[in-house]
């Protein structure tokens, strides 16, 4: 059964430590979107992040992620993270995480009086610069290969897809990660959304898992918004997620 009241102390603290509280899709959910960020324009969080399972909790805090609008329809992406593992009754391990490096394509616009949504894809590479040895990282470069898909309406948006994650090492798997959101524009300043997504094991003999995230953006100004979203699992939750939540500050400009 998934533990709400830890989910919501989990993304509290995560927002006392970054002093208030990481995109207009995208972060704050797992679920991406095809949307670049446009040409010659920035996007900067500082983010804090943290999933519990049984007899462990881990995250980033704090992390940092950079995107870049290189080109028209294509955008660049890093994220630094410095993270941290908490076994209950071990060593509480804390240092550099993996790097994570990427561009995203939008090879398809959104028809506004049609139903085309717009469509891209978002190849990223995950860089062994973690200590698996301490719980920090994988151990070995990852990659994920996924095709997003994104089409609004009014106040509402919706976005999802997925793709597959290269997953080498001794044990592990290669696996699918397919996610769909629903968010809406509550008001000038706040949207709110909530998204569903869908695992398969990534280690030998591991199990499928499903979950999902609450959360929602609020805008300060035109260039600083706050971000957090809050979740679980709805299957096999003991193993890969019985709480998790994101928090983050995003510029813009």
């Amino acid at each position: 059964m998934i533990n709400l009241s830890l989910v919501l102390t989990l993304a509290l603290s995560l927002t006392l430590t970054l002093g208030v509280g990481t995109a207009r899709a995208g972060p704050p959910f797992r679920t991406d979107d095809p949307e670049p960020v446009e040409l010659h324009h920035w996007e900067l969080y500082a983010f804090g992040q943290a999933t519990r399972v049984d007899g462990d909790t881990s995250g980033a805090l704090p992390g940092v992620e950079a995107n870049y609008g290189a080109a028209p329809n294509l955008q660049l992406h890093v994220v630094v993270p410095l993270s941290f593992d908490r076994p209950d009754g071990g060593t509480h391990n804390r240092g550099l995480g993996d790097i994570e490096l990427g561009a995203k394509y939008r090879f398809i616009e959104e028809s506004k009086d049609g139903w085309m949504p717009q469509v891209g894809i978002f190849p990223m590479v995950e860089v062994p610069t973690g200590d698996a040895h301490r719980n920090l990282g994988a151990g070995q470069t990852r990659a994920f290969l996924p095709v997003w898909v994104q089409k609004s309406s009014g106040d509402w948006l919706t976005y999802g897809g997925g793709g597959y994650w290269i997953n080498p090492g001794a044990g592990n798997r290669n696996y699918w990660f397919t996610g769909w959101l629903l968010q809406r524009q509550v008001t000038k300043p706040l949207a709110l959304g909530v998204e569903v997504f869908h695992q398969t094991a990534d280690r030998v003999g591991g199990k499928d898992s499903t979950g999902y995230n609450i959360g929602g953006i609020y805008d300060f100004s035109e260039h600083l918004h706050l971000l957090l979203s809050g979740g679980g699992g709805l299957s096999n939750a003991a193993m890969t997620n019985r709480a998790s939540a994101y928090a983050a500050l995003q510029w813009t400009f």
